[in-house]
């Protein structure tokens, strides 16, 4: 091996590349067990971000179900999830471009069975007896009015209508799920301000022969408790996770009672993003297999129906979700700092785990990985706060003894969401290349029980960003980062906390904004119904609280903003829309800041075209390179920074 060279941080050479990252990598989501195939859900940057459904059979062939021409996802919520359905071969799916329910057999093109009208459809479920679809329908037929969601009925074979309303009359509805002898339905719902992770109901009915509800029965939630997945045993129970207890916990219906499953301080949990999700899911009527989180860290288990013992699995792996069982099998998705977030299969008798497909084959030098360090560090008001530390990593390379690492602090979105730990090449990029990186999980994330999640409430802006700035100095202080070249960059809710730090804070010297929220008000006046009251539980309600909607604007404050900022933002993003970024960009050139704005066609929320995502990390490097003045090892292509002399 030859001898490492002496090179400033930021000018190391990496051979993670942007081309390589986007070249290789896909996004995976939904696994599903058919028999004895299994499907998931493929996002492949390479194909324009188009969602592929793919079906493993059991002799090995991996193979695509949905046609080029189709993208498997719907924007039910904006964010989608429970995308599709499959029952014995047939797959039944939202495609993208028209948001209508396709049904497609083995070797057949698709056809639809929803009308070409405003409506969307979420999370179905087979109801065989009946020979219908059950799912959750968003109807957006009348323009001015907000969206009606409810759950329907839809036939297999299809129908004019969209659908038979099952159940209606709140503002949200997800995860119906059928009883095993399909006499009763399941289901959760919340109301306006709340979010699902705030509080949710989870509500259980006979159903008629002719689909329609009987008697029913609310099982567990309100306004200050959050339920998450129902789903049955084989033996017709009902099980549910709640965080009544203060951590989302295991329970189950059982005599008409509410009785806790597996009590510990660990989530089960997480929040309702997307549908589809699965924390937990029936080896068969007598065992459970599950993922929980502690600190941030994911661990396998089974639990025993009859003893109600928890038993860990040992694996390798740190961050699990979207866990499904069969008998004598479960399969999940799953990563760790050295393996990328990959669709495994575990033999639940051997213990054997397969991996199934990872997000990229990259063969990476474990020399040029970066391990993180979950950290704690003190923050006001006496708490702790959590994240993950990734120090610089490249075997080619090491910095001069007297140079102190660039750091990037990495506020996640949500912000009700959580740092994860799973192998990411977009932050290794980073580290390889000798720039350390933060992974905050400040106050109001997820994966550190209610009470942390809580931080937040009527503290957006304020909590998360004490959070990031106390998390800088504390490796400031450990001797791990210098002071002076402290950068923070985060997306979507992330690039709120990201530039309320740059605005309201003088911790940082420069900063990326990734479709990032400005204006709070005209994010509470405009955006869309699944997200249109959820500043209520972050800042208090609006309009009665307006005051405190302009305190926390980085827009209404850019004149105390005076260091670079980039801004990235994708032109259809109808979660956090383009004026937001293009106001406060023409802001500070004309105050004379430094500052540099990408934005992209056809992006909407998060960028998914690969093209997007090298731009985005290349462009965010060349400016960071720019403000600090390092050389780059390899030239990438050059964005335009107004005011930089």
């Amino acid at each position: 091996m030859a001898e490492r060279r002496t090179l400033p941080h930021g000018s190391w050479k990496s051979p993670i590349t942007s081309d390589l990252i986007v070249s290789e990598s896909v996004g995976l989501i939904q696994p599903a067990i058919d028999g004895e195939d299994i499907y998931w859900i493929e996002m492949r940057p390479s194909e324009g971000g188009r969602n592929v459904i793919v079906r493993r059979e059991p002799s090995g062939p991996t193979t695509a179900v949905n046609p080029p021409s189709f993208n498997a996802r719907t924007r039910v919520h904006e964010y989608g999830g429970g995308d599709f359905v499959v029952r014995n071969g047939t797959v039944y799916f939202s495609n993208f471009a028209d948001q209508r329910l396709y049904k497609q057999l083995e070797g057949a093109e698709p056809h639809p069975i929803t009308p070409a009208t405003e409506l969307r459809y979420a999370d179905a479920i087979v109801d065989d007896q009946r020979n219908r679809l059950v799912c959750v329908r968003e109807d957006h037929r009348f323009p001015g009015r907000e969206a009606v969601n409810t759950i329907v009925g839809l036939t297999l074979e299809g129908e004019n209508n969209g659908g038979e309303v099952v159940v209606s009359g709140n503002d949200f509805y997800s995860s119906p799920r059928l009883s095993p002898d399909g006499s009763r339905l399941a289901w959760l719902t919340w109301n306006h301000p709340n979010m699902p992770w705030d509080g949710s109901e989870l509500w259980v009915a006979d159903l008629r022969p002719d689909g329609s509800l009987g008697e029913t029965q609310l099982v567990a939630g309100g306004i200050s408790e959050s339920i998450f997945q129902p789903e049955w045993s084989p033996g017709g129970v009902l099980y549910f996770v709640s965080d009544r207890n203060g951590w989302w916990n295991l329970y189950r219906l059982s005599l008409g009672a509410v009785e806790i499953v597996c009590e510990k301080d660990a989530e089960f949990g997480m929040p309702q993003w997307v549908f589809g999700m699965s924390s937990y899911a029936f080896e068969s009527a007598e065992r459970i297999v599950c993922t929980y989180g502690e600190r941030g860290i994911s661990r396998l288990g089974t639990i025993d129906t009859r003893t109600l013992k928890l038993e860990q699995l040992d694996t390798a792996y740190t961050d699990i979700s979207y866990v499904r069982a069969a008998l004598g099998q479960a399969v999940f998705r799953a990563g760790s700092p050295t393996e990328p977030p990959s669709i495994v299969k575990l033999d639940l008798q051997t213990g054997k785990i397969g991996v199934l497909r990872r997000s990229n084959n990259l063969k990476i030098d474990a020399g040029y990985i970066s391990i993180p360090r979950a950290i704690e560090f003190p923050t006001e008001h006496g708490l702790t706060a959590h994240g993950f530390f990734y120090p610089p990593q490249n075997r080619d390379c090491h910095a001069p003894e007297d140079e102190r690492a660039p750091l990037i602090v990495k506020s996640h979105g949500g912000p009700t969401s959580a740092a994860a730990t799973a192998l990411s090449l977009s932050i290794q990029y980073w580290t390889s290349r000798g720039i350390a990186v933060l992974d905050v999980n400040y106050g109001g994330s997820t994966g550190y029980g209610r009470a942390y999640r809580e931080r937040l409430k009527d503290q957006w802006g304020v909590v998360d960003v004490n959070d990031c700035v106390n998390g800088a100095r504390y490796l400031v202080g450990e001797g791990k980062v210098d002071n002076n070249r402290l950068m923070i960059t985060g997306g979507s809710a992330g690039g709120y906390t990201t530039l309320c730090a740059l605005t309201f804070r003088d911790a940082f010297k420069a900063g990326a904004s990734h479709y990032g929220v400005s204006d709070a008000e005209a994010l509470a006046k405009e955006t869309h119904k699944f997200e249109s009251r959820y500043l209520d539980g972050l800042f208090g309600p609006y309009p009665e609280r307006r005051d405190i909607y302009y305190l926390r604007s980085p827009i209404n404050f850019t004149d105390r903003l005076s260091c670079p900022v980039i801004f990235f933002q994708g032109l259809e993003d109808k979660v956090v829309p383009p004026n937001q970024a293009e106001v406060m960009v023409r802001t500070l050139r004309v105050k004379g800041v430094p500052v540099a704005y990408v934005a992209f066609e056809g992006e909407q929320h998060g960028f998914r075209q690969a093209q997007n995502i090298k731009r985005a990390l290349d462009a965010e490097l060349y400016f960071y390179s720019r403000v600090f003045g390092f050389e780059l090892a390899e030239a990438v292509e050059s964005v335009e920074i107004h005011n930089l002399h």
